[in-house]
């Protein structure tokens, strides 16, 4: 017993330095209805940077908890969504956003399907023409 007492005693600060290291909004809803349906449909945008396939919105990781955190300050303080995921894919890169923008960097990743596609459909009509003039 002596010793559980110990253990207990020597753990316990760290899991108080742990308790305040949670950012304060990571697990707490924001007191205003309309405000936490916004900050929980841009964290559902966004994703947790340590699992990579979960939202931060899903994810139990400390960075998704910070930015949880991060959101529901911000939300609470005024900012829009879009100001919001604009400072996290400037801070975090454009791979933390599920929907990504379209920038002079990035729009050769969309404009490459559609080019593939045409490619495809002109290749296609010469095959096609071709075995006709063949029969």
């Amino acid at each position: 017993m002596l010793l559980g007492l110990i253990a207990t005693t020597l753990a316990a600060p760290a899991v108080l330095a742990q308790e305040e290291q949670t950012a304060p909004y990571a697990y707490r809803q924001l007191d205003d209805p309309e405000q936490e349906a916004r900050a929980h449909d841009l964290m559902v945008t966004l994703r947790c940077l340590q699992c990579q396939g979960q939202s931060i919105a899903d994810s139990d990781a400390p960075i998704a908890g910070s930015m949880r955190s991060l959101v529901r300050e911000r939300i609470a303080a005024g900012e829009t969504p879009d100001q919001i995921r604009d400072w996290l894919m400037e801070r975090y890169g454009d791979y933390v956003s599920y929907e990504p923008r379209v920038t002079a960097l990035t729009w050769p990743l969309f404009a490459l399907p559609v080019v593939l596609i045409l490619l495809a459909v002109v290749l296609l009509r010469r095959r096609f023409r071709s075995g006709r003039a063949a029969a």
